[in-house]
């Protein structure tokens, strides 16, 4: 099982080459990557989406990219026509202004001008520059998968634990379903002992109320599968990925325990009901950080 908040990063440094990848990911229903890195990479941006996506399956991935490149590298100068024409226009009406000031402007002074002359790569990312991107990278999810399924084991150990809560709820709801009908049964007699004032009460007409109420509270089949559903949560919770089916289960668990407080006529089992809601809600916080 793996947490969908986690942080890794990798490092390359090789034949002058430092270049550094950053991965942080949070909590998303989708999965959904935002890489950040020079303009160098631009042309590799899909390739580290690719995999990503090999190394997860949900959340949102925010990955970070750097580099410093010391290598001796041919370098190519750009030449900004309309920065230059600008500088040597404006120089051109300061010295009209003031004609008593020696217009000392030249060729050099202008390429020296902010902006006029850019450096830049000549090329794009190398082989050498790509090898460290992909090195970086691989070690970069390595450890954010090892931080992600520390995590991951923390939140099965939690949803565990309340597992255990609900089913120890549930047999409580169990133990007592039985009484409920008779319960009823006996305030229904005593109910009608007191409006009929002394008459026989009938006791065959009072037996088919009491089973028409046992037919509409009785939650046999709500208990049977919130059984299953339990059995089924503790053997998913077994498998790496777990995220969506736990997702679907809880969304489960919540229907049976809605219909089971829906069909209560006992205080005992909507108070039992409740908290059974209670547990599940905050089983369902957690499946949302699970992938």
């Amino acid at each position: 099982m793996y947490s969908m908040t986690g942080f890794g990063r990798g490092e390359y440094k090789q034949s002058g080459v430092e270049l550094t990848v950053e991965i942080k990911t949070v909590n998303n229903r989708y999965l959904d990557a935002s890489i950040k890195c020079p303009r160098i990479f631009s042309a590799q941006e899909e390739a580290v989406r690719a995999t990503v996506r090999e190394k997860l399956t949900r959340g949102h991935a925010d990955v970070f990219i750097s580099y410093t490149d010391k290598r001796e590298r041919e370098k190519v100068l750009r030449f900004d026509e309309a920065a230059a024409k600008s500088y040597v226009d404006a120089a051109k009406r300061v010295s009209g202004l003031f004609p008593e000031i020696e217009n000392d402007i030249s060729v050099v002074n202008v390429l020296r001008f902010p902006d006029v002359i850019r450096s830049e790569d000549a090329a794009a990312a190398d082989d050498e520059l790509i090898n460290a991107l992909e090195v970086a990278l691989e070690a970069a999810l390595e450890k954010l998968n090892a931080m992600r399924e520390v995590e991951g084991k923390k939140l099965e150990k939690d949803m565990l634990s309340r597992m255990d809560t609900i089913e120890k709820l549930v047999g409580q709801v169990e133990k007592r379903a039985p009484l409920v009908a008779e319960n009823y049964r006996a305030k229904l007699e005593a109910k009608m002992k007191k409006i009929l004032d002394g008459v026989e009460v009938d006791q065959g007409r009072l037996l088919t109320e009491v089973a028409l109420f046992s037919d509409k509270s009785n939650i046999d089949e709500e208990l049977t599968r919130l059984r299953s559903h339990i059995s089924q949560f503790r053997e998913i919770c077994k498998e790496k990925l777990v995220g969506r089916k736990l997702d679907f289960l809880v969304q489960e668990f919540n229907r049976e325990s809605n219909t089971i407080c829906s069909k209560s006529n006992d205080l005992e089992i909507t108070r039992l009901g409740l908290a059974l809601k209670n547990e599940i809600e905050k089983v369902r916080e957690q499946v949302q950080n699970v992938e």
